[in-house]
């Protein structure tokens, strides 16, 4: 009859020697006592090569990364987990190295994985001591490590996995099979998979976890499991089967929790996208300025150059109309560089949204009387308002909202044409209607209306930046509001913008 200390070590002892990560034990000056079968074969080292030898002859402490050195030189990249054993003959400190590129395992390192293994177990005296650091090692492990029987059912089932997955080992072993965590739809999928792979059919369920270690195939994939609380998390599970001299006896399952890695994953991307959002605007932003600016310099220098020749008392309205012309140009390289700045607080997250109650007509109306000297010759702008007087909202970004879609209106506009302003407050809810009878918008370029330095190849020929809409989109976003746009080419265009009142 097997006692108990034995069997312990014989399940810590496969452990050991199946685990798809290489372990190192060293001693308290950072000697090497022993290193597992997988981390000799991955570097090529004897084990009475590398006994007694310092740490760093594998994982060099001066590089920038973690690199582990083969026998023969070569590198490959490693993540590095410590742990602590206490034993008699002093502390122990044990090195989890797992290698992060893909390799495969062969036929013949298991065959010699085997050999060594039993090898190590004929040896005097070790059994009470590997059976000790095997304990350590299955408490302390940061994988989840599940041991199954030739029939699928659960027989280990370390603290790590208790920890990750909410179930305790007594609920699991002898009950469960690990289907449990899996979604029956990813096993359905990846057994069509080995299916094509293999030329063999391969039925979902527990061959599709174990059919690749059973044909001492690589069977190392990335899964969801599912926690006992019903949550998933993204795992690299690796399988192997457990053989003694001429059969299988089990299968072993290391599972690593990649949540920390996606998450990190994700978040560089965003900061890439973030990043490379940033290098567009600015290239497009040297582009556009390096061509907006160029038309009212050229007036502002040119006029001042005329003004200088008009000295005469009856050239006064010469050189009004110059410095008119020099003001006009002035105003206008204002207006481009507030729609820059505007943007980049934007996208900085700048904007602070400052709700106050205001007499809405009476808003607007001082807003349209600013912009009374924009208008064409003829033009007309028409504003009538309905509903109550009173809005909540925040004063300044309505001011640029309407100004921008105003001052649209009287650009895309011909002479003499009529621009109708509509606003209407509820008690809840505030609507801006801004239409006009100009060129219009056709539908493919609608799509892209309120996108950063989008123009239409219909309006090359008019002085703008393409910002306008793209802040008036983001101020109503700013506001939990919407902006819309009805339009057809030749046909005018109205823009209706909705602000909702915020709620106490």
């Amino acid at each position: 009859m097997i006692n108990t200390t034995q069997h312990s070590y014989i399940g810590f002892e496969v452990l050991f020697n199946h685990a798809t990560i290489g372990i190192l034990v060293a001693d308290s000056h950072n000697n090497i006592l022993m290193a597992n079968p997988f981390l000799l074969n991955q570097s090529g080292y004897t084990k009475e090569e590398i006994t007694g030898q310092p740490v760093t002859q594998l994982l060099p402490d001066n590089e920038k990364e973690h690199i582990a050195l083969r026998k023969d030189g070569s590198r490959f990249p490693v993540e590095i987990s410590l742990g602590e054993h206490t034993t008699p003959e002093g502390p122990l400190t044990i090195i989890y190295v797992m290698d992060i590129s893909d390799r495969k395992i062969s036929e013949q390192t298991r065959q010699q994985l085997d050999q060594q293994k039993k090898e190590a177990a004929l040896k005097d005296g070790a059994l009470q001591r590997m059976n000790s650091f095997l304990n350590s090692l299955w408490t302390n492990a940061g994988a989840m490590i599940i041991v199954i029987n030739t029939d699928g059912f659960i027989k280990w089932f370390n603290p790590a996995a208790e920890r990750i997955l909410g179930y305790k080992a007594s609920e699991v072993i002898d009950v469960c099979t690990p289907l449990m965590l899996h979604n029956p739809e990813e096993v359905a999928l990846r057994a069509e998979e080995f299916s094509r792979q293999l030329q063999q059919a391969v039925e979902p369920g527990m061959e599709t976890l174990t059919i690749k270690a059973k044909l001492n195939l690589l069977n190392e994939y990335e899964w969801s499991y599912i926690r006992k609380d019903g949550s998933s998390l993204p795992v690299s599970l690796t399988v192997s089967a457990i053989r003694d001299a001429t059969d299988i006896t089990g299968y072993i399952g290391i599972a690593i929790d990649l949540s920390r890695i996606k998450e990190a994953e994700s978040e560089l991307r965003i900061s890439l996208e973030k990043e490379r959002e940033l290098n567009e605007l600015k290239s497009r932003f040297v582009s556009l300025a390096s061509h907006e600016f160029r038309t009212p310099l050229s007036a502002i220098l040119s006029s001042i150059y005329l003004v200088s020749k008009y000295e005469g008392a009856d050239d006064v309205s010469k050189r009004s109309k110059h410095i008119q012309r020099i003001i006009s140009s002035v105003n206008m390289l204002t207006d481009i560089l507030n729609d820059f700045l505007s943007v980049g607080k934007i996208e900085e997250g700048k904007i602070q949204v400052r709700h106050s109650t205001f007499d809405t007509a009476k808003h607007i109306g001082n807003i349209l009387g600013e912009m009374d000297g924009l208008k064409k010759p003829l033009q007309n702008i028409y504003y009538a308002h309905h509903g109550t007087q009173q809005a909540y909202l925040d004063p300044t970004l309505l001011k640029h909202i309407v100004m921008n879609l105003v001052s649209n209106a009287i650009k895309f506009s011909p002479e003499g044409a009529i621009i109708s302003i509509r606003t209407q407050c509820s008690n809840t809810l505030f609507q801006l209607s801004v239409k006009d009878k100009g060129i219009g918008i056709s539908t493919e370029d609608r799509q892209h209306l309120f996108e950063r330095f989008f123009r239409s190849q219909h309006v090359a020929n008019i002085q703008g930046t393409g910002l306008g809409l793209h802040i008036v989109a983001k101020y109503a976003e700013l506001m939990n509001g919407t902006v819309a746009c009805n339009s057809a080419p030749e046909k005018g265009t109205e823009f209706l913008v909705s602000l909702p009142f915020p709620q106490n």
